[in-house]
């Protein structure tokens, strides 16, 4: 019978000679397979004191951006959760109070956003769709958890640090979102 691929080889049927019944020379080959990679470069990243650098089309998770007052960009279009094709962002659009200006930049925001990181498939459609720049994905790993509801994030947990309260924090997390759009 002819084979499509001409990959198969005859098995040899001849009697095991005295040094192949005792399975030395296969012994002896593996340890020198096991040998030789003694002395290759690890491949194993030891990983919370070394960290791998990240591919520049990497998405992490989820940031609300803020301006640098300290309003909040998101005004509660609803692109990002229309763009979303595993529907994992939840959204509910409010008026903003008079008063609350320095809260949010429009007269509608975001007063409940969540984000369900166990639907999510990191595509980054939201982040493109958004016409306020308000939502981008980081370069941080979602931590892993034992509880589904530890994987809906709510708009807290999503928020950039405010930069008039914690300017520190802000420029470290801003410095990440420059560092991301300046890559080609």
């Amino acid at each position: 019978m002819q084979s499509l691929t001409q990959r198969a080889k005859p098995v040899d049927r001849s009697p095991m000679t005295w040094l192949e019944k005792i399975y030395l020379w296969n012994i002896f080959k593996g340890m020198l397979i096991t040998f030789r990679h003694f002395f290759k470069k690890r491949a194993t990243i030891q990983y919370p004191e070394q960290k791998r650098p990240f591919s520049p089309v990497f998405r992490g998770l989820h940031i609300l951006n803020r301006d640098e007052q300290g309003r909040e960009n998101c005004t509660a279009c609803g692109l990002c959760a229309v763009a979303c094709p595993a529907e994992a962002i939840t959204m509910e659009a409010a008026e903003r109070l008079p008063g609350e200006e320095h809260l949010y930049r429009e007269e509608k925001y975001a007063a409940r956003y969540e984000i369900n990181m166990l639907r999510c498939i990191f595509c980054g459609l939201c982040e493109e769709a958004c016409p306020k720049d308000a939502i981008y994905l980081s370069e941080t790993f979602a931590p892993a958890n034992y509880s589904r509801k530890s994987f809906i994030y709510g708009k807290p947990d999503l928020l950039i640090p405010d930069p008039v309260k914690h300017p520190e924090e802000y420029a470290k997390a801003k410095g990440e979102l420059d560092k991301k759009k300046s890559k080609p």
